[in-house]
């Protein structure tokens, strides 16, 4: 199924890409969760994740304070603060990390509202990632009743997900067609 979504993933034009992360900005910045929060965890999309460049944007210029995760050695996440695109390096995996002060793994727990990558979630908010478990661990951190949103296509919402033990479902998922809460 990973690997399903994955091509259909690369064979998106760019283009669709671009309004997909435009689109998901919008509703995610019109949204209570995120209009009200302090701190926001998100990520520096890659490839053709619906993109967060707008959204990164938009929250730093509400003001409000945007996490973003640095992928330690054994797959689990730091924290460091998003200051602005000039704070970004290249890491591993074609990831884009900031560079200033690694807040720990703790810090996701800080955040009002939690965003995160995946390939589909089940109408049940069980969500599909890469396999590395890293966002599992990071979700394990975030206490209940925290807004957490995974950022998918329209086409990867309300899918049979495959479940671990580990995994952690989310709240909500945001793709071009807007909000969805689940179960």
């Amino acid at each position: 199924m990973r690997d399903r979504l994955l091509t259909t993933r690369r064979r998106r034009p760019l283009a669709e890409v671009g309004e997909a992360g435009r689109a998901i900005a919008r509703h995610l910045l019109a949204t209570e969760e995120v209009r009200r929060a302090a701190t926001v965890a998100a990520y520096v999309s890659r490839g053709a994740e619906p993109g967060t460049g707008h959204l990164l944007a938009a929250l730093r210029a509400a003001g409000t304070r945007v996490l973003l995760p640095v992928l330690l050695p054994d797959g689990d996440l730091d924290w460091g603060e998003y200051t602005g695109d000039e704070c970004l390096v290249a890491a591993g995996r074609g990831l884009l990390e900031p560079s200033g002060r690694r807040l720990g793994v703790e810090a996701v727990a800080t955040a009002d509202v939690v965003l995160v990558p995946g390939l589909a979630v089940s109408r049940t908010g069980l969500r599909m990632g890469r396999g590395g478990g890293s966002y599992d661990r990071a979700l394990a951190r975030v206490p209940v009743g925290t807004f957490t949103c995974v950022l998918l296509h329209d086409d990867e919402l309300g899918l049979d997900v495959p479940a671990e033990p580990h995994d952690r479902s989310v709240v909500a998922a945001a793709s071009p067609a807007g909000i969805t809460r689940l179960a």
